[in-house]
């Protein structure tokens, strides 16, 4: 949500971003909350108004009636009162143009960065560097959910059975490998200065509307039947969530956290078989990375985040490529974001295993989350990136390390979260 002041004193600046975001039919909220806003303080000043004139009034009954002039005082009480019927409408107005001008506000995409470059969807996204050779070998790479049964390692039947398409059930050594991931992941974090948290899997209501646009909240979560709770999507929306309603000590900052937790996602739509398996699905677990930091702090961690996860995916071999995110394929919350996409040598290009954005102070203006100055209190800034989310990412560690016996080799830095195995053997011909 962008700061009114900035609004009023920027409206073409404003309304050129939602042009950039081609999302056109916002043009007229900038016009509306402009007017709202005249309207309201107006209202708001004529309250103030009347209420020094009844302040005043109201000394003047006591002197009248000290005096002995209680005609007077009661013709000064009738104008008092008038004064406050007056003020209570006027209170009203103001309250109701505050709701019009938030519903409006909490609409109006965030001030893009200007790096960001300009497209209307994410055909248009740009590839910035290749990290490690993207390979094809010269035997077949099979579809990743075959793999896994080769392993003996997934059952998806069983799942639709209990629970419907999108969900899975892993076992044995596919199991143990996204387990593994998970903990080398977790301790990479800690290993890089980050502080380890498993936060809560439900949130109230005023933390998703502070973490997320309406339309990511609509398309993305599972709402608690009868309860102010949601199952939270990424563990972002938690542990930002944490700091609601907060002023942070300067000698506090930055808040670099790494968070693990399942997250579960309605993933609305159609999807090309690629698609299906593990890749898109309604629960998953993840290790994400979670800065609050000073405002102008945030272009730096953001460029240390998603290092990390090419940092992270490099250490187990797996190739990887960063993309920078176009307006069009920016949420609306978004100042900058970029992702970090896995090859994969079965489709013979890349896909994308972790998303890293800054979103400004957008966050931490919903959310009230500010830092203590000596000139005041001003908003933090928030950034998130994900580490890695299996078990999206084992279709990539799958992909990349399948031998062409059907052995699925182990990098090093997995071994010891494996028992020692450097190879996974396949149990099923």
């Amino acid at each position: 949500m962008l700061d009114i002041k900035f609004v009023r004193a920027n409206p073409d600046a404003v309304k050129e971003n939602i042009k950039k975001k081609f999302q056109d039919e916002k043009l007229v909220l900038v016009d509306e909350v402009l007017e709202f806003d005249q309207q309201y303080r107006e209202a708001k000043t004529k309250a103030d108004s009347l209420r020094g004139e009844r302040n005043a009034l109201s000394k003047q009954i006591g002197g009248l009636m000290a005096q002995g002039k209680k005609d007077e005082a009661e013709e000064v009480k009738a104008r008092a009162a008038a004064m406050g019927e007056e003020m209570e409408k006027l209170e009203a107005l103001e309250t109701e143009l505050e709701a019009k001008i938030k519903e409006r506000m909490m609409v109006i995409p965030q001030m893009i960065d200007p790096s960001v470059p300009i497209g209307k969807d994410d055909s248009e996204n740009v590839e910035l560097e290749k990290f490690g050779e993207p390979l094809v070998p010269d035997y077949e790479i099979p579809y990743h959910v075959d793999i896994m049964e080769s392993l003996d390692g997934i059952d998806l039947d069983s799942a639709r059975r209990t629970s419907g398409n999108g969900f899975y059930y892993l076992k044995g050594d596919v199991a143990r490998l996204h387990s593994a991931i998970l903990s080398y992941g977790r301790d990479f974090m800690i290993d890089r200065g980050f502080t380890y948290y498993i936060p809560p899997y439900m949130i109230r209501g005023n933390v998703v509307t502070g973490v997320m646009s309406f339309a990511e909240m609509d398309n993305m979560m599972y709402k608690i039947e009868g309860e102010d709770l949601y199952l939270i999507g990424t563990s972002e929306h938690s542990m930002i969530g944490k700091f609601i309603g907060q002023i942070l000590e300067k000698d506090e900052l930055p808040q670099t956290l790494t968070s693990y937790s399942p997250c579960f996602r309605k993933e609305v739509g159609a999807h090309g078989i690629e698609e299906r398996g593990v890749y898109r699905i309604h629960q998953f677990e993840k290790q994400e990375m979670i800065v609050v930091c000073e405002p102008e702090d945030s272009p730096m961690w953001f460029n240390k985040l998603w290092q990390n996860t090419v940092d992270f995916f490099r250490s187990m071999e797996i190739p990887v490529r960063t993309l920078e995110c176009c307006s069009g394929d920016l949420a609306d919350l978004k100042v900058k974001s970029l992702d970090v996409e896995a090859w994969s040598p079965r489709q013979k290009k890349y896909f994308e295993v972790g998303s890293c954005s800054n979103l400004g102070d957008a966050q931490a203006r919903r959310l009230g989350i500010r830092i203590h100055g000596k000139d005041g209190n001003y908003f933090a800034h928030t950034l998130n990136n994900t580490c890695v989310a299996p078990p999206r990412m084992l279709i990539a560690f799958l992909e990349n390390h399948l031998q062409a016996d059907g052995t699925i080799y182990i990098p090093e830095v997995l071994r010891p979260y494996m028992g020692g195995k450097d190879k996974l053997v396949p149990k099923k011909k």
